[in-house]
């Protein structure tokens, strides 16, 4: 089963960067037609937007299941084993409610749009909003399965805070363990 999770992740980043090199291809590919030839690709602005909003969703899919989100931790940090775990499970199942709204409504509007085509290239709109299908799966798993893990106890005490506050804030601490290892760790314990 982790074979296939790490499979499913691996093709979501191999997406995100096909993503991204059509984006440049297309939008560089238009720049030139229209300053060198004066011509230009009429569906290039219309997919490299439309690869853009693929690219967002599916990067905060990868970004989900990596703890890689930012957020809020000053407070949550210096609270008890108790408190930590209290706030993990409240943000997850607020987390999950919005997951539902979000798949909700990218299922209504995928539905609606089945008939909607784009005006340039002509495809339904509804690839558009079926990104949030896979959005809204795949992250409500990620949620559900860390939840569980969670309230079956198997999320160690260090791992109860899985957002960060700043990155730079994050590679400061590492800096300053690994230059002063025996200070580091009190100020963790009382953090």
């Amino acid at each position: 089963m982790a074979k296939l999770v790490d499979g499913y992740f691996r093709l979501l980043k191999a997406l995100i960067a096909l993503c991204l090199v059509l984006m440049v291809a297309l939008v560089f590919g238009n720049v030139v037609l229209r300053y060198a030839f004066n011509t230009g690709l009429t569906l290039s602005e219309e997919l490299s937007r439309w690869l853009f909003v693929y690219l967002v969703f599916l990067g905060a899919v990868v970004a989900m299941r990596e703890h890689g989100h930012l957020g809020m931790d000053g407070l949550v940090k210096r609270l008890p084993a108790a408190g930590k775990k209290a706030c993990l499970v409240a943000s997850h199942l607020l987390m999950l409610w919005a997951t539902w709204l979000l798949l909700q409504g990218s299922w209504v509007q995928t539905q609606i749009n089945l008939g909607t085509t784009a005006p340039s290239s002509g495809l339904p709109v509804a690839v558009v909003y079926a990104v949030g299908l896979v959005y809204g799966v795949s992250v409500g798993a990620i949620l559900l399965a860390d939840l569980w893990r969670v309230l079956s106890g198997a999320v160690a005490d260090d791992e109860l805070v899985m957002v960060r506050e700043s990155e730079e804030l994050e590679e400061l601490e590492q800096l300053e363990a690994s230059f002063h290892p025996a200070a580091a760790a009190p100020r963790e314990k009382t953090a």
